[in-house]
């Protein structure tokens, strides 16, 4: 394949997967705002789980529930809104249109255009629940059709690498937030507040249900366990760290024993790490400096699938091919 149209694939998925997981921020903070008295500051850590804090607040002065929305949905200046996003991802989709199916190529259509659809009524969006889970939604069925229409070839293994790359980060930044940002008084740890900040969290990452029925009862360390070391669901880092590595093997046709390029050797080592990780050890050592740590390896993975995959490589004679056109490593 070639690295041009395994680069598109990838962001393509990745797009789509970081625009999905805006929406759900924002879908699950409207629900939460009903709940929550105003004094709760509630909206800019939805700024700090993007990592965009620097980029709003030199286009906004408060963090209010309007701006944010704003921001964070139909901003064209914020490379990481929903609509930057999609766009984005349909760019990369419309390069590889011979080898994503029909089916999806249309789906993501609809998906953009109905974002798009959305500015011309931006005071509703600001309030709509709805809204937000139609996104959802589309996140879901475009899923859905790559499962069923695509073939379990490169390009498969490449959406699906760069879904689970980007799933595994969002999902350490929302636990992060909630940690570092949303309780600075341990003084509302195990009151009403917090219960329904957890709450939130685990719906955000649509694991309110599954938790349940593990955990039962709701506490910070069992919430934590689930969403970083659980094997088995779909959204916790370790679950989407062992996934990926098993598509990265499939590209390259390395295993156990036979490791080709430093992508496989820096996924395959940080997968380790929660292979054998321990909750009450990780919360001793301190989480957020945990999830920090997490956050800088998976980067490193990302620069070296990048490298591995995209960059530009030498060629006999000492000269350089050309990148590959839609090349993006900058906008991670």
């Amino acid at each position: 394949m070639l690295s041009r149209v395994a680069d598109s694939i990838y962001w393509m998925a990745r797009y789509i997967e970081r625009a999905e997981n805006v929406a759900r921020f924002i879908h699950v903070n409207l629900n939460l705002a009903l709940d929550l008295g105003p004094e709760v500051e509630q909206w800019a850590p939805l700024v700090h789980i993007t990592g965009d804090d620097e980029v709003f607040y030199q286009r906004y002065n408060l963090a209010s529930q309007e701006n944010v929305v704003q921001f964070l949905t139909l901003d064209e200046e914020n490379p990481n809104s929903i609509l930057s996003c999609l766009r984005a991802a349909r760019e990369n989709a419309r390069t590889v249109r011979d080898i994503i199916t029909s089916e999806m190529w249309e789906e993501l259509n609809k998906f953009y255009l109905m974002v798009c659809g959305a500015e011309k009524d931006a005071p509703t969006l600001r309030s709509s629940y709805e809204f937000y889970g139609t996104i959802k939604g589309h996140g879901a069925m475009l899923e859905g059709l790559a499962e069923t229409t695509m073939s379990r070839g490169e390009a498969w293994h490449f959406r699906r690498l760069g879904r689970l790359i980007e799933r595994a980060e969002k999902t350490s930044r929302i636990l992060d937030v909630k940690y570092y940002l949303l309780l600075p008084n341990a003084d509302d740890v195990g009151t009403p507040l917090d219960t329904n900040q957890w709450t939130a969290l685990l719906k955000s990452a649509s694991a309110l249900e599954m938790y349940r029925r593990k955990h039962g009862r709701i506490t910070p360390e069992e919430v934590a366990e689930f969403l970083i070391l659980d094997r088995d669901f779909p959204r916790s880092m370790h679950f989407c760290l062992i996934r990926a590595e098993q598509s990265l093997v499939a590209i390259t046709g390395g295993g156990p024993t036979t490791i080709r390029t430093s992508a496989e050797q820096r996924l395959g080592r940080l997968r380790a790490e929660l292979d054998y990780a321990n909750i009450k050890e990780i919360i001793e050592d301190g989480l957020h400096e945990f999830i920090d740590a997490f956050q800088s390896k998976l980067n490193a993975v990302g620069g070296a699938i990048f490298d591995t995959f995209f960059a530009i490589q030498p060629v006999a004679g000492g000269s350089a091919m050309a990148a590959p056109a839609g090349s993006q490593q900058a906008n991670a």
